[in-house]
Protein backbone atom coordinates (compact mmCIF):
# COMPACT_ATOMS: atom_id res chain seq x y z
CA UNK A 1 0.00 0.00 0.00
CA UNK A 2 2.87 2.39 0.81
CA UNK A 3 4.60 1.90 -2.86
CA UNK A 4 1.11 1.98 -4.29
CA UNK A 5 0.59 5.80 -2.51
CA UNK A 6 3.82 7.13 -3.42
CA UNK A 7 2.99 6.21 -6.70
CA UNK A 8 -0.35 8.02 -6.92
CA UNK A 9 1.46 10.85 -5.46
CA UNK A 10 2.33 12.64 -8.14
CA UNK A 11 -0.98 12.34 -9.39
CA UNK A 12 -2.51 14.10 -6.77
CA UNK A 13 0.55 16.89 -7.02
CA UNK A 14 -0.07 17.54 -10.11
CA UNK A 15 -3.66 18.27 -9.82
CA UNK A 16 -3.08 20.49 -7.14
CA UNK A 17 -0.37 22.57 -8.31
CA UNK A 18 -2.69 22.73 -12.25
CA UNK A 19 -5.78 23.92 -9.74
CA UNK A 20 -3.36 26.62 -7.82
CA UNK A 21 -1.01 27.77 -10.84
CA UNK A 22 -3.69 27.92 -14.24
CA UNK A 23 -5.83 30.90 -12.19
CA UNK A 24 -2.25 33.09 -11.35
CA UNK A 25 -1.51 32.79 -14.82
CA UNK A 26 -4.09 33.02 -17.18
CA UNK A 27 -6.61 34.93 -14.68
CA UNK A 28 -7.28 38.42 -16.86
CA UNK A 29 -7.74 40.01 -13.55
CA UNK A 30 -4.67 39.15 -11.82
CA UNK A 31 -4.12 43.20 -10.57
CA UNK A 32 -7.10 42.32 -8.25
CA UNK A 33 -5.82 38.99 -7.11
CA UNK A 34 -2.60 40.21 -5.84
CA UNK A 35 -4.36 43.32 -3.80
CA UNK A 36 -3.92 43.07 -0.63
CA UNK A 37 -1.46 40.12 -0.76
CA UNK A 38 2.14 39.78 0.60
CA UNK A 39 3.50 39.87 -3.01
CA UNK A 40 2.32 43.36 -3.49
CA UNK A 41 3.26 44.61 -0.59
CA UNK A 42 6.90 43.59 -0.97
CA UNK A 43 7.39 44.20 -4.75
CA UNK A 44 4.05 46.79 -5.76
CA UNK A 45 1.87 46.07 -7.82
CA UNK A 46 3.53 46.62 -11.08
CA UNK A 47 6.18 43.96 -9.95
CA UNK A 48 3.55 41.73 -7.95
CA UNK A 49 1.43 41.06 -11.61
CA UNK A 50 4.44 39.54 -13.16
CA UNK A 51 5.50 37.29 -10.13
CA UNK A 52 2.40 35.73 -9.48
CA UNK A 53 2.15 35.11 -13.24
CA UNK A 54 5.67 33.41 -12.86
CA UNK A 55 4.68 31.55 -10.37
CA UNK A 56 1.74 30.22 -11.78
CA UNK A 57 3.88 29.07 -15.28
CA UNK A 58 6.11 27.33 -12.58
CA UNK A 59 3.36 25.49 -11.04
CA UNK A 60 1.96 24.23 -14.00
CA UNK A 61 5.36 23.24 -15.58
CA UNK A 62 5.94 21.42 -12.64
CA UNK A 63 2.82 19.68 -12.35
CA UNK A 64 3.38 18.69 -16.15
CA UNK A 65 6.49 17.37 -14.73
CA UNK A 66 4.78 15.26 -12.37
CA UNK A 67 1.91 13.97 -14.67
CA UNK A 68 3.77 13.08 -17.85
CA UNK A 69 6.74 12.08 -16.28
CA UNK A 70 6.85 10.84 -12.71
CA UNK A 71 9.89 10.13 -10.76
CA UNK A 72 13.32 11.48 -9.36
CA UNK A 73 13.49 14.84 -11.44
CA UNK A 74 10.00 15.83 -11.47
CA UNK A 75 9.85 15.27 -7.69
CA UNK A 76 13.40 17.47 -7.01
CA UNK A 77 11.21 20.25 -9.00
CA UNK A 78 8.00 19.73 -6.81
CA UNK A 79 10.39 19.77 -3.63
CA UNK A 80 12.29 22.65 -4.94
CA UNK A 81 9.04 24.41 -5.57
CA UNK A 82 7.57 23.84 -1.85
CA UNK A 83 10.87 25.34 -0.65
CA UNK A 84 10.43 28.31 -2.58
CA UNK A 85 6.96 28.73 -0.82
CA UNK A 86 7.99 27.66 2.73
CA UNK A 87 10.59 30.76 2.28
CA UNK A 88 8.38 33.06 0.67
CA UNK A 89 6.04 32.26 3.53
CA UNK A 90 8.19 33.10 6.19
CA UNK A 91 9.79 36.48 4.81
CA UNK A 92 6.24 37.42 4.22
CA UNK A 93 5.41 36.75 8.27
CA UNK A 94 8.24 38.35 9.11
CA UNK A 95 7.79 41.76 6.88
CA UNK A 96 3.55 42.07 6.29
CA UNK A 97 2.30 39.97 9.18
CA UNK A 98 -1.03 41.61 7.98
CA UNK A 99 -1.35 40.40 4.21
CA UNK A 100 -2.68 37.48 2.84
CA UNK A 101 -0.34 35.29 1.17
CA UNK A 102 -2.17 35.07 -1.96
CA UNK A 103 -0.84 31.40 -2.59
CA UNK A 104 -4.05 29.85 -3.73
CA UNK A 105 -5.02 33.64 -5.38
CA UNK A 106 -8.42 33.05 -2.83
CA UNK A 107 -7.15 33.15 0.63
CA UNK A 108 -7.90 36.58 2.05
CA UNK A 109 -6.75 35.65 5.56
CA UNK A 110 -3.11 36.74 7.02
CA UNK A 111 -0.57 33.93 6.55
CA UNK A 112 -0.83 31.10 9.28
CA UNK A 113 -0.43 27.86 10.37
CA UNK A 114 -2.58 26.66 7.54
CA UNK A 115 -0.58 28.50 4.45
CA UNK A 116 2.80 26.65 5.99
CA UNK A 117 0.95 23.36 5.83
CA UNK A 118 0.05 23.63 2.63
CA UNK A 119 3.80 24.22 1.88
CA UNK A 120 5.20 22.30 3.95
CA UNK A 121 2.61 19.73 2.19
CA UNK A 122 3.57 20.34 -1.32
CA UNK A 123 7.42 19.79 0.07
CA UNK A 124 6.19 16.37 1.65
CA UNK A 125 4.62 15.43 -1.22
CA UNK A 126 7.11 15.86 -3.42
CA UNK A 127 10.14 14.18 -1.59
CA UNK A 128 7.61 11.16 -1.72
CA UNK A 129 7.41 12.16 -5.54
CA UNK A 130 11.18 11.26 -5.89
CA UNK A 131 10.73 7.99 -4.79
CA UNK A 132 7.53 6.65 -7.17
CA UNK A 133 8.70 3.83 -8.75
CA UNK A 134 5.78 3.03 -10.90
CA UNK A 135 3.83 5.37 -12.67
CA UNK A 136 1.29 6.47 -11.26
CA UNK A 137 -1.05 5.15 -14.59
CA UNK A 138 0.65 2.10 -14.26
CA UNK A 139 -0.65 1.51 -10.22
CA UNK A 140 -3.66 2.73 -11.03
CA UNK A 141 -3.98 -0.16 -13.80
CA UNK A 142 -2.59 -3.15 -11.71
CA UNK A 143 -4.41 -2.24 -8.19
CA UNK A 144 -7.62 0.11 -9.29
CA UNK A 145 -9.57 -0.05 -6.17
CA UNK A 146 -6.90 0.31 -4.26
CA UNK A 147 -5.72 2.87 -6.07
CA UNK A 148 -9.42 4.57 -6.18
CA UNK A 149 -9.58 4.82 -2.52
CA UNK A 150 -5.60 6.26 -2.04
CA UNK A 151 -7.05 9.35 -4.59
CA UNK A 152 -10.08 9.85 -2.41
CA UNK A 153 -8.19 9.90 1.01
CA UNK A 154 -6.01 12.11 -0.40
CA UNK A 155 -8.03 14.71 -2.55
CA UNK A 156 -10.37 14.81 1.18
CA UNK A 157 -6.75 16.11 2.30
CA UNK A 158 -6.12 18.30 -0.05
CA UNK A 159 -9.24 20.06 0.15
CA UNK A 160 -8.71 20.30 3.87
CA UNK A 161 -5.77 22.39 2.80
CA UNK A 162 -6.33 24.00 -0.03
CA UNK A 163 -9.82 25.35 -0.34
CA UNK A 164 -12.00 27.51 2.11
CA UNK A 165 -13.48 25.08 4.65
CA UNK A 166 -15.86 27.55 6.15
CA UNK A 167 -18.26 27.32 3.39
CA UNK A 168 -18.61 23.14 2.98
CA UNK A 169 -18.18 22.86 6.60
CA UNK A 170 -21.44 25.00 7.44
CA UNK A 171 -23.84 21.58 7.02
CA UNK A 172 -21.91 19.73 9.44
CA UNK A 173 -21.82 22.80 11.91
CA UNK A 174 -25.91 23.11 11.87
CA UNK A 175 -26.23 19.17 12.39
CA UNK A 176 -23.83 18.93 15.20
CA UNK A 177 -25.94 21.75 16.74
CA UNK A 178 -29.45 19.95 15.71
CA UNK A 179 -27.75 16.87 17.44
CA UNK A 180 -25.56 17.85 20.29
CA UNK A 181 -27.18 21.77 20.99
CA UNK A 182 -26.03 25.03 21.24
CA UNK A 183 -22.65 25.33 22.50
CA UNK A 184 -23.69 28.26 24.58
CA UNK A 185 -26.12 26.36 26.26
CA UNK A 186 -24.64 26.62 29.95
CA UNK A 187 -26.77 24.17 32.90
CA UNK A 188 -29.58 23.68 30.59
CA UNK A 189 -30.10 27.20 29.71
CA UNK A 190 -29.11 28.69 26.91
CA UNK A 191 -26.89 31.73 26.97
CA UNK A 192 -27.33 34.59 24.62
CA UNK A 193 -26.36 34.75 21.27
CA UNK A 194 -23.02 37.32 20.60
CA UNK A 195 -24.26 40.71 19.38
CA UNK A 196 -21.49 39.78 16.75
CA UNK A 197 -23.40 37.15 15.58
CA UNK A 198 -26.82 38.95 14.66
CA UNK A 199 -24.69 41.92 13.04
CA UNK A 200 -22.72 38.66 11.50
CA UNK A 201 -26.65 37.58 9.96
CA UNK A 202 -28.16 40.61 9.55
CA UNK A 203 -25.17 41.65 7.00
CA UNK A 204 -26.11 39.02 4.93
CA UNK A 205 -29.48 39.66 4.67
CA UNK A 206 -31.90 41.02 2.29
CA UNK A 207 -33.25 43.79 4.66
CA UNK A 208 -29.41 44.99 5.28
CA UNK A 209 -29.31 45.34 1.37
CA UNK A 210 -32.26 47.27 1.09
CA UNK A 211 -31.49 49.47 3.94
CA UNK A 212 -27.60 50.17 3.29
CA UNK A 213 -28.04 52.99 1.01
CA UNK A 214 -29.77 54.68 4.14
CA UNK A 215 -26.79 53.43 7.07
CA UNK A 216 -24.13 55.99 8.23
CA UNK A 217 -22.35 54.28 11.15
CA UNK A 218 -21.42 51.41 12.61
CA UNK A 219 -23.97 49.17 15.32
CA UNK A 220 -24.66 51.77 18.10
CA UNK A 221 -27.04 49.83 19.98
CA UNK A 222 -28.88 46.57 20.75
CA UNK A 223 -31.09 45.32 22.89
CA UNK A 224 -33.30 41.84 23.13
CA UNK A 225 -37.34 41.96 23.85
CA UNK A 226 -39.69 39.45 23.46
CA UNK A 227 -37.55 37.08 21.39
CA UNK A 228 -36.25 39.84 19.34
CA UNK A 229 -32.98 41.58 18.83
CA UNK A 230 -32.84 45.14 17.94
CA UNK A 231 -30.01 46.55 16.28
CA UNK A 232 -29.90 50.46 15.91
CA UNK A 233 -27.85 52.43 13.15
CA UNK A 234 -27.73 55.90 12.67
CA UNK A 235 -28.10 56.88 8.90
CA UNK A 236 -29.47 59.58 6.56
CA UNK A 237 -32.75 58.84 4.17
CA UNK A 238 -31.85 58.44 0.74
CA UNK A 239 -35.58 57.28 -1.03
CA UNK A 240 -38.35 59.47 -1.94
CA UNK A 241 -38.95 60.31 1.46
CA UNK A 242 -35.45 62.07 1.42
CA UNK A 243 -36.61 64.59 -1.13
CA UNK A 244 -39.47 65.46 1.16
CA UNK A 245 -36.86 65.88 3.92
CA UNK A 246 -34.61 68.51 1.45
CA UNK A 247 -37.45 71.15 1.81
CA UNK A 248 -35.51 72.17 4.91
CA UNK A 249 -35.64 76.02 5.83
CA UNK A 250 -32.62 77.95 5.07
CA UNK A 251 -32.01 78.49 8.75
CA UNK A 252 -31.73 74.97 9.61
CA UNK A 253 -29.34 74.54 12.80
CA UNK A 254 -28.29 71.00 11.30
CA UNK A 255 -26.60 73.06 7.76
CA UNK A 256 -27.38 70.76 5.18
CA UNK A 257 -28.06 72.28 1.82
CA UNK A 258 -31.82 72.08 0.53
CA UNK A 259 -31.93 69.38 -2.44
CA UNK A 260 -28.47 67.79 -1.24
CA UNK A 261 -29.48 65.72 1.93
CA UNK A 262 -31.34 63.63 2.99
CA UNK A 263 -32.92 64.37 6.90
CA UNK A 264 -31.24 62.01 9.39
CA UNK A 265 -32.62 58.78 10.22
CA UNK A 266 -32.16 55.93 12.92
CA UNK A 267 -32.11 52.47 11.06
CA UNK A 268 -33.42 49.17 13.37
CA UNK A 269 -33.28 46.08 12.73
CA UNK A 270 -34.57 42.92 13.99
CA UNK A 271 -34.18 39.60 14.07
CA UNK A 272 -34.54 36.53 16.26
CA UNK A 273 -32.49 36.43 18.86
CA UNK A 274 -31.35 33.63 18.94
CA UNK A 275 -30.09 33.46 15.64
CA UNK A 276 -27.13 32.74 14.28
CA UNK A 277 -25.36 31.80 10.97
CA UNK A 278 -25.10 27.97 11.97
CA UNK A 279 -28.50 28.12 12.91
CA UNK A 280 -30.55 29.90 10.10
CA UNK A 281 -30.06 29.64 6.67
CA UNK A 282 -32.48 32.81 5.44
CA UNK A 283 -33.43 34.82 8.37
CA UNK A 284 -36.45 36.66 9.11
CA UNK A 285 -35.54 40.79 9.53
CA UNK A 286 -37.40 42.93 10.19
CA UNK A 287 -35.62 47.35 9.36
CA UNK A 288 -37.37 50.41 9.84
CA UNK A 289 -36.28 53.60 9.10
CA UNK A 290 -37.19 56.94 11.53
CA UNK A 291 -36.82 60.04 11.35
CA UNK A 292 -34.89 61.22 14.14
CA UNK A 293 -36.56 64.52 14.86
CA UNK A 294 -40.12 63.52 13.68
CA UNK A 295 -40.07 59.81 14.88
CA UNK A 296 -41.85 59.33 12.08
CA UNK A 297 -41.39 55.88 9.93
CA UNK A 298 -40.16 56.29 6.33
CA UNK A 299 -40.57 53.36 4.56
CA UNK A 300 -39.73 54.97 1.12
CA UNK A 301 -36.18 55.14 2.99
CA UNK A 302 -35.53 51.77 1.86
CA UNK A 303 -34.17 50.65 -1.34
CA UNK A 304 -36.14 48.30 -3.73
CA UNK A 305 -33.88 45.05 -4.14
CA UNK A 306 -37.01 42.72 -5.56
CA UNK A 307 -36.45 43.08 -8.67
CA UNK A 308 -32.32 43.89 -8.66
CA UNK A 309 -30.30 43.14 -11.38
CA UNK A 310 -27.27 40.00 -10.60
CA UNK A 311 -24.20 41.11 -10.73
CA UNK A 312 -21.86 38.93 -13.49
CA UNK A 313 -19.95 36.09 -12.03
CA UNK A 314 -16.01 36.77 -12.33
CA UNK A 315 -14.11 33.22 -11.01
Amino acid sequence: MVSLTVSMIPLLLGAVLCWSGAPKLFDRAAERRVAGTAVERMLGTGRAVPALRAVGAAELAVAAGLLVAPGPLSGAAATLLGTGFVGYLGHARATVPESSCGCTARDDAPIGTRAFLRAGAVVAAGVAATAAGTPWWQAGVDRPAAALGVLLAGAAVAALLFTETDRWLLPLRRWRLRTFGSPLERDGVEAPVPVQASVELLERSLAWEAASGAVRSGLLDSWDEDGWRFLQYAGQATGPAAGQATERSPGDATGRSPGQEGRPVWVLFALDARATLDTVGRPAVRVTVIDQDSGEVLPGALADVSTRTPLPLVS
